[in-house]
């Protein structure tokens, strides 16, 4: 490759070790594992994944231990068409994740390992975000990282648009990830802003407070000549898990439902969910089209949406993400 890919995420890329639990427990509880296996996963590497199954060229920025888990992490990487050149190994442990998931599909993750949260940016890494077409930022990327991210995007001559999923709690991102003051400063620069419940409830104090707020930076950045064509811009999407998702564009809300699909494993969805927004929304709409012909607001979240549905119907986060044919199959059975 004689260049960075038109994608590239920074986040990280652990291996999951997977408990199928018969409950997940409450505090003071337990609960009984019936199996115990791994996985490949990790915000950025789901992100990266998902994109190159909808046949997307896309990169990633991490970084891996020199141990087991990041030589497994490597190795995994190596046989996807994510572009893994810019994973860097350090000598600390690798990043991985214990995910407790219940017979319904609802999972609890705890994360450990410092490998990713020690990464930095070298010159050559900032030179090929500054190339990108698009660059996706997960809520657990370091804050150091993080700003640099933002500093290279904002100085670039020809700026990539810049994805942000806030990923996870304020409480849980301090510390190691992206800090409060950061994050506002991406809610007014991101092209797009995804946020979950428990996420937009820690940052924002609530769900409407979330609308308001996101809805009031769209209109301080776009004024009257948006950033983007199409049906406002920037655009932003709360999640809501089975309960659907709140898409954010031209300063207004607009709800959408989820589709009804059996789960099995629930792992990944709003990875796989914020892939298909970016590959609806911001990279183009059918894997070909250009950076101007993205979808509307309800064709994308249908789109991104049917992404993570289907990845909803396998476990782990990766084996179900689906290909291009796939979603638009499982769109056109339901009138789409």
């Amino acid at each position: 490759m004689t260049g960075p890919p038109p994608v590239l995420a920074v986040g990280a890329a652990v291996i999951d070790e997977w408990y199928a639990v018969s409950n997940l427990p409450e505090p003071d509880g337990g609960a009984f594992a019936s199996e115990v296996t791994t996985a490949f996963g990790g915000v950025g590497a789901n992100v990266c994944v998902a994109l190159d199954r909808l046949g997307r060229d896309v990169g990633l920025v991490s970084r891996v231990g020199d141990d087991e888990y990041g030589e497994r992490a490597r190795e995994y990487l190596a046989d996807t068409g994510v572009d893994a050149s810019r994973v860097s190994v350090g000598d600390d442990p690798s990043t991985r994740s214990v995910i407790l998931s219940d017979p319904d599909g609802e999972r609890a993750i705890v994360t450990a390992g410092e490998s990713f949260r020690r990464l930095r940016l070298d010159d050559a890494d900032r030179e090929a975000l500054a190339a990108a077409e698009t660059v996706f930022l997960t809520g657990y990327t370091p804050d150091a990282v993080s700003r640099a991210v933002l500093d290279t995007v904002e100085s670039a001559a020809d700026p990539p648009a810049l994805v942000f999923d806030l990923s996870g709690s304020v409480e849980e991102l301090v510390g190691r990830g992206t800090e409060p003051e950061t994050v506002r400063r991406l809610l007014h620069a991101a092209d797009l802003f995804v946020a979950d419940d428990v996420a937009a409830a820690a940052y924002f104090g609530g769900p409407d407070a979330a609308v308001e707020r996101v809805a009031a930076a769209q209109r301080a950045r776009g004024g009257s000549e948006p950033s983007l064509t199409g049906d406002g811009w920037p655009r932003a999407v709360l999640t809501h898990g089975a309960d659907g998702m709140t898409a954010v564009a031209g300063g207004e809300g607009t709800e959408f439902d989820a589709f009804d699909v059996d789960v099995i494993d629930a792992t990944g969805a709003g990875d796989s969910f914020t892939a298909g927004l970016i590959d609806r929304w911001i990279a183009g709409g059918d894997g070909g089209a250009s950076r101007r012909e993205r979808a509307g607001v309800a064709d994308g979240v249908r789109f991104a949406a049917a992404v993570a549905a289907i990845n909803c119907t396998s476990r782990f986060a990766q084996p179900g993400l689906p290909t291009r044919g796939e979603v638009e199959a499982f769109l056109a059975e339901r009138g789409f």
